[in-house]
């Protein structure tokens, strides 16, 4: 006779996501409740769900009621939890995701959905997120969508957003994103050889990226932006911009008077001697000038 057989078979997929769905936000049968955002919007749950799906939200549903005297208690505290810094929106987006295992996204919640995904480690949510940010990018978000690259990690999106950048960097500068860079995602974006912008424009960009930044931060210009300015190719540009730059430079002092210095240097001697090869290789969008052909061309 033959032996005894098992097999795991899957019913419809869709029905049960679907009957799971119901339960996002229903406050039938649900033993867990969060105020969320300034809005103070409650939000329904269930603490099965929540404590199974993500370690974060276990630990916050196992901790011991406030004031309580038996930090060992076995009765879980019933809330409400208040989450104040975060859109009702947002966190419906990873309640539905805790349910269904699928997400609503907009592009006004995807960037702070990912910021909610890394932070109750939701890896698949996160995956999620970078995706529909890579379909949907756009010139006026991109440079956030680069500052949270950076920030959380996501090496992929930051070569889609610079890839992007690259490709529209004209437009790029001039959008509010743009000014809002950190420091160090700043510098990152003007180490590349592929920006279609011309250099005297991408000095303008900066220097209105650091009256941005000096004004938030209340720290003095050239402080500010110390790093990105590194990254400025002077060389590339004309005499007679130069003596432009040095007119404004009066003003605010974003860029070292050894930079400049070390451009003109590179024009007396008509070559980029002691200056470093990266900054005498014009990018793609840079406009031709008479002397780039003495910078060192064959610098790699």
């Amino acid at each position: 006779m033959a032996g005894p057989c098992s097999a795991r078979l899957q019913g419809d997929v869709a029905a049960f996501t679907a009957a799971l769905r119901t339960l996002v936000n229903n406050p039938q049968f649900s033993d867990v409740m969060f105020v969320v955002g300034r809005e103070q919007q409650k939000v329904f749950a269930h603490r099965c769900v929540l404590a199974c799906r993500c370690q974060a939200f276990r630990g916050m549903l196992s901790q011991a009621p406030v004031g309580s005297q038996d930090s060992s208690s076995s009765v879980p505290p019933q809330g409400p939890f208040i989450l104040g810094n975060v859109q009702p929106e947002v966190f419906l987006a990873v309640i539905e995701f805790l349910y269904t295992n699928s997400v609503t996204l907009s592009s006004h919640i995807a960037l702070e959905v990912l910021t909610s995904s890394v932070e109750y480690g939701l890896q698949d949510l996160c995956k999620l997120c970078v995706r529909f940010i890579k379909d949907t990018l756009s010139v006026e978000q991109v440079c956030e969508a680069l500052q949270a690259a950076v920030t959380y990690g996501q090496a992929d999106l930051q070569q889609h957003c610079l890839a992007f950048i690259e490709g529209c960097t004209a437009a790029v500068v001039r959008t509010q994103g743009f000014r809002e860079l950190s420091d160090v995602v700043l510098a990152r974006v003007l180490r590349s050889d592929r920006l279609a912008v011309d250099e005297l424009d991408l000095v303008q960009a900066v220097r209105e990226w650091a009256h941005v930044s000096s004004a938030v931060l209340e720290r003095p210009v050239p402080e500010v932006a110390a790093l990105p300015v590194r990254e400025l190719r002077l060389p590339l540009l004309a005499p007679s911009e130069l003596v432009t730059l040095e007119s404004y430079n009066q003003q605010d002092f974003l860029i070292p008077v050894e930079n400049i210095a070390a451009a003109w240097r590179a024009h007396a001697l008509r070559k980029g001697s002691g200056v470093p090869s990266r900054l005498c290789r014009p990018r793609r969008g840079t406009r031709p000038r008479d002397h780039h052909r003495h910078l060192e061309p064959h610098a790699k």
